[in-house]
């Protein structure tokens, strides 16, 4: 069992890590998305991607320990939870208080990722919303006919104009 812990806590502290590694890397997408860089949006999502997936290597080997320490102390690993895990732990204060404290760490950090992605969330919302309120006025600047005066031939409207589109239906 003491081994499990010990590739437990490692393994949390690697996602630590990592998880910590993306918080400037969400921060600078801040910035992207408020400059409006799409280039620069791709590349960071890519980054973002390739660290995703180290995450999710660590997660997988995370539940392979907490489901062999479920084994071992006859506990369903579905409820095997590291806050459970540490209060099992109150016969070895080390390995307790090692586990207490990057499990508190790693809270903290992914917290803060999820208010930096909200944020971020916010502001494509945001970006999106204007793209579409732009594209219709556009649009309803190129339905309506004419330049909206008054002439002579008022009553005639100008059907060419009506007819185009923001885009080409028939492609």
């Amino acid at each position: 069992m003491a081994s499990l812990i010990e590739e437990l806590i490692v393994t949390l502290e690697k996602e630590y890590d990592i998880y910590k590694e993306l918080i400037p890397i969400a921060e600078n997408k801040t910035k992207i998305i408020v400059k409006n860089d799409l280039k620069a949006l791709q590349d960071i999502t890519d980054q973002e991607q390739l660290i995703i997936d180290q995450i999710n290597a660590l997660e997988r080997k995370r539940e392979e320990v907490v489901t062999n320490m479920g084994t071992v102390i006859s506990k369903d690993p579905k409820t095997l939870h590291i806050s459970i895990i540490i209060q099992i732990l109150d016969k070895q204060p080390k390995e307790q208080k090692r586990l207490s404290e990057i499990h508190d760490n790693l809270k903290k950090t992914i917290q803060r990722l999820v208010e930096i992605n909200n944020h971020n969330k916010s502001l494509i919302q945001q970006s999106l919303e204007m793209i579409e309120f732009n594209m219709n006025f556009i649009q309803s600047t190129r339905m309506s006919p004419g330049n909206h005066s008054y002439t002579k031939g008022a009553s005639q409207m100008d059907m060419s104009s009506l007819q185009t589109g923001m885009f080409d239906a028939k492609q």
